[in-house]
Formats: C-alpha cells, sequence, structure tokens
C-alpha cells in the first residue's frame, strides 16, 4: 500500500507543476507486481442449465458432468430433439433430466427447458462443447445474480465463425448498431432470467440466439457479455452454413421490420456491409482450419510488379493528383492514405475490380502459393492498398484471404472515405500498444500470434519489398525480400533477398526435406503468371 500510495504523490506532484510524467521517467520508478486478482467466491447452486441435444452421444455426457461440476449448478436438463444415437441414455447416466422436445428444432428445445427450469436463473449450453475452462456457469451468473444484467451472452476465441462474419455482424452493424458490438450474436452460451426468458420468442431454427439477443434489447433488458476464453465446437458442414446464414438473415429482416428500421437505403448498406466484412482479421481467422503454420504476402511490387493505385490513376485520368501525394511532403501515413482515397471518389466500382484483375503476377507467385498450401501452410495477402484489389489478387493467386483497407462504395460508386483496417493497429491488450507505430503490418502479425489462436501458429513466414513490409519481416520467423525498393531493406538481418518466386518455392521444399517430409512436386504452370489466368474466372 505504501508503495502505491509513493506512486500516487510522485504523480500528483509532477500535474501539479504542469507536468505529465513521461515514459522515461517512470521507467525509472521503482517496480512493484499488482496485487493479484482474487478469486471470486463459489456460488451456492441456483442455475437451471439447458442443453438442447440432438445425436450428440460423442460429447453430451462431458457436457452434462461439466455442468454438474460447477457450484451454481442447481439442476441439469438436457431437451432431447428425438436423438436416434445414445444422446438419451449416454445423459441421464452422467446425471441429467431428460425431456423429449415438444418441437423439433433447437428453438423449441430452448424454450422447453426454460419452461421446466426450476430455477430464476438460466444458463443454455451446446451439447458438443469441447475445452471449456472451469467455472463458465458461474461467470455467466453472477452478473445476473448481482443485477448488473438480464440477458448475457458468452464471447470466446478471437473471432466468429463465416456465416457470423459475413452475415449476423454486418446486418446488426446496418440494424441494430446498438449490439452489433456483441462479439458472438449466434453463440449458444446464454445466461439470462427466466421471467425474461418468457417474454421473448425463439425461433425454430438457426436464428433463435441472435432472435433472442434482439428481442432481448428490444425489451429494454440490461444486456452484458462474458469473457469465457477458448471453446470448441463441431463445424457446420457447408450446406448447413447456407441454410444457417438464410435463416439468420431471415430473423434480423423480420426484427427490423417490426421496429421500423427496414428500409431500401439499409438494405444497400448491409451489402456493402458485408462486402467489407471479409476484409477483417476475424474473418480471415476463420480460413485457418487447424492450420499451424502461416505465409504472409505483400501485394504491390511482391505479388504485383506495380502498384495498385498507380495503375488506377492512370486508368482513371488522375497521376497528377496521385503524384502530388506520393513526393513524400506528407509524412504521415493516415492523412496521405486518407487523401489518396479522396482522389478516386467517384470511381465506380467495376474500374477498381478491372484494374486489379489486370495487374500483372509475377513469376512463379501461384506456383509458390500452391506449394505452401499443400505443405500445410495459410496463405495470406497483406497490403496497405484496397481490399476490393487484394481480395481479386488473392483470389488470382489462389490464396486463403486478403487483409487491407477498405474505401467506402454507396450504390457501387467510391465516396473516398477510407477505413483503416483494424488488423494494422496496435492490439490494445498489449503491454508494448503505446509505443507500437499506430498504422503498420507488424500488428497483423502479433493479431496471428495472440495466445487465443487456437491452435496456434509456430511459423509465420512473410515477404516484402518496401519500408512499409519492414517491421512485419522482422516479426516473421522467417523473411524474404524481393527487389527491395528501399536501402533499409538491405540491412535487415535475417531477411533473404532473392529474385524470383521459384527461390522461396524451394527454400520451402529444402525445409520439409530437413524435417523429414516429403516435399508435393510442383506443376508446370498452365497460363502465363504474368498476365491474368483463367483464375479469374474463379472469383
Amino acid at each position: 500500500m505504501r508503495y502505491w500510495q509513493r506512486i500516487w504523490q510522485w504523480l500528483s506532484r509532477r500535474t501539479s507543476d504542469g507536468q505529465a510524467p513521461d515514459s522515461t521517467a517512470l521507467a525509472a520508478m521503482p517496480t512493484a507486481q499488482p496485487p493479484k486478482a482474487q478469486p471470486a467466491p463459489p456460488l451456492v447452486p441456483c442455475v437451471s442449465v439447458i442443453i438442447p441435444a440432438l445425436n450428440e452421444q460423442k460429447r453430451i455426457a462431458d457436457v452434462v458432468r461439466y455442468a454438474l461440476s460447477d457450484s451454481a449448478t442447481a439442476e441439469v436438463i438436457v431437451v432431447d430433439d428425438s436423438s436416434t444415437d445414445n444422446t438419451v441414455t449416454l445423459a441421464r447416466e452422467a446425471g441429467a433430466s431428460v425431456v423429449t422436445s415438444s418441437l423439433l428444432g433447437k428453438g423449441a428445445s430452448m424454450a422447453d427447458g426454460a419452461l421446466l427450469a426450476q430455477s430464476e436463473i438460466v444458463v443454455y449450453l451446446d451439447g458438443d462443447l469441447k475445452g471449456l475452462r472451469k467455472g463458465i456457469i458461474s461467470d455467466l451468473a453472477r452478473p445476473l445474480i448481482a443485477s448488473q444484467a438480464e440477458f448475457v451472452k458468452a464471447r470466446f476465441g478471437r473471432g466468429g465463425g463465416r456465416v457470423t462474419e459475413l452475415t449476423a455482424k454486418p446486418m446488426l452493424k446496418v440494424f441494430f448498431p446498438e449490439i452489433a458490438h456483441f462479439s458472438q450474436p449466434l453463440g449458444g452460451i446464454i445466461g439470462a432470467r427466466k421471467t425474461l426468458l418468457q417474454q421473448l420468442t425463439f425461433e425454430d431454427g438457426y436464428g433463435v440466439d441472435v432472435g433472442l439477443l434482439i428481442d432481448a434489447w428490444r425489451a429494454n433488458a440490461k444486456l452484458a457479455e462474458v469473457d469465457i476464453g477458448h471453446l470448441e465446437h463441431n463445424s457446420q458442414p457447408l450446406l448447413d452454413l447456407t441454410s444457417m446464414a438464410n435463416e439468420i438473415s431471415r430473423v434480423i429482416y423480420s426484427r427490423a421490420r417490426e421496429s421500423g428500421r427496414l428500409h431500401v437505403e439499409q438494405i444497400t448498406a448491409m451489402y456493402e456491409s458485408q462486402r467489407q466484412a471479409t476484409a477483417s482479421w476475424d474473418y480471415a481467422i476463420t480460413r485457418q482450419k487447424n492450420r499451424q503454420k502461416l505465409l504472409l504476402l505483400d501485394m504491390d511490387g511482391t505479388v504485383t510488379t506495380s502498384r495498385f493505385a498507380t495503375l488506377l490513376a492512370q486508368a482513371t485520368g488522375q497521376v497528377d493528383e496521385l503524384n502530388k501525394h506520393l513526393d513524400g511532403s506528407n509524412p504521415d501515413v493516415l492523412t496521405r492514405s486518407a487523401s489518396i482515397a479522396q482522389i478516386f471518389r467517384f470511381v465506380h466500382r467495376q474500374k477498381f475490380e478491372s484494374v486489379a484483375k489486370a495487374m500483372p503476377i509475377r513469376p512463379g507467385v501461384i506456383e509458390c502459393v500452391k506449394a505452401f498450401k499443400r505443405a500445410g501452410f495459410m496463405v495470406g495477402v497483406v497490403s496497405d492498398s484496397y481490399f476490393v484489389a487484394a481480395e481479386i489478387l488473392r483470389k488470382r493467386i489462389f490464396a486463403d484471404f486478403a487483409l487491407a483497407h477498405t474505401v467506402q462504395f454507396q450504390g457501387d460508386v467510391c465516396t473516398g472515405e477510407l477505413s483503416i483496417n483494424s488488423a494494422f493497429m496496435a492490439d490494445s491488450d498489449t503491454q508494448a500498444a503505446a509505443t507500437q507505430s499506430t498504422i503498420s503490418k507488424q500488428h497483423v502479425v502479433r493479431q496471428f500470434r495472440h495466445p487465443d489462436i487456437q491452435p496456434r501458429f509456430e511459423d509465420i513466414w512473410a515477404v516484402g519489398d518496401n519500408e512499409n513490409d519492414i517491421e512485419m519481416l522482422r516479426l516473421a520467423d522467417k523473411a524474404w525480400m524481393i527487389e527491395p525498393k528501399s536501402p533499409r531493406m538491405l540491412n535487415l538481418e535475417g531477411v533473404v533477398q532473392m529474385a524470383h518466386f521459384d527461390e522461396l518455392t524451394a527454400a520451402l521444399a529444402a525445409t520439409l526435406t530437413d524435417a523429414g517430409l516429403e516435399a508435393a512436386p510442383t506443376p508446370a504452370p498452365t497460363a502465363s503468371p504474368t498476365t491474368p489466368s483463367g483464375s479469374t474466372a474463379r472469383l
């Protein structure tokens, strides 16, 4: 306590003298570890845990036992949708009460469970969960018990699934921005008061969870979000994802109509929001598919032999205007990028896309990307340019994702407004955030190295060509540069200079050989890599 009193007195003296405490002076102060947070006391049994289930014999017993192990659990009710496997038997043997749902569908099962619950506090779990940390039920219950919330959603991982990122979040952002900040709007791990649930509508299909979230907000309930750490559950098949997206769209549309928020302008904005969602890091991480190795490729000057902004300026007659911003008179990256975006105001989306489709790709890039993907790498394009172009380039070279900044379009016409991709910004969770540059590709690498990513990326490779790639290359486990544009690039320790992407492919093969793995053969190209190939037909 005396230590912190001395710190406070020192800071008070500095600020009373009109001086802000600088980082150097602070660093000179004696250090002490902040007091460790005391674990919350265990709760008495007060929660009814409801588990909707259909053919979940693989994990249902573990989920039931997990729920019963929490001190807050008063009862576990498994609502079965007429499973044809051993779900019912295994759930009962694990200690749950089992009832048959009144109607096929998760929503009906959730409603039945709320009706049967003996406690005022209700927590829903999915029947296919794995890797749950201890105490989640208590954590969800505490804000409800303390009257801090009436409806609680679990937050887990660093991003949602494809339907979450491409359908639910963009639609909520447009129609219900008040709740668009929820990390997992489609997540089935929910805590709520029974009296509130009885006022809400339980949809029959995939839209039940987001419907409850919207309805709880419309009922003026106090909402909260609780971080439950990493979570494992079964992935939905691709065909199910289509049905899921359609059903979730229907639910959000219907709630927007009931709220008087469904207008043509909003629908147009929603489609644009969905397009931009694919530029986010949250969407990129959905493409991981359990891979633990990553290759990051710069676009302008690395994957391509020219700059997209230069080619677009040539195509739109704005070369002189662009050159005014490239002469180095404005050193601020953000201001310069925003000014360049204004040059392309009123340019149609089709012009952006046609220029991107015509950009020359370096020889060997496509074959290199294929080789890395066969070796188990996730491959991404990371660009300071515009996502509308980077996304086309990543498809042309068969990469998994693209991260870039977005220019806004309204009615497919560029507004000139630029949105910086948050993946390029310092993570506020990191201690080094205050000293890291504001916008940098290094933060993309840090995002992929975040401890919440499961499985963790064990090996990150990167390729660049210019100053804006330097920090990304320094943070990568292995790094290459091609035709470096800055003298600073030549002094980077550990970064290998190459003249052709075949050298990177060969380095990969050598690494696989050293590891005792067989290098996959590289097929001969079927089209000239320096011209728009037939791959553009697969956009």
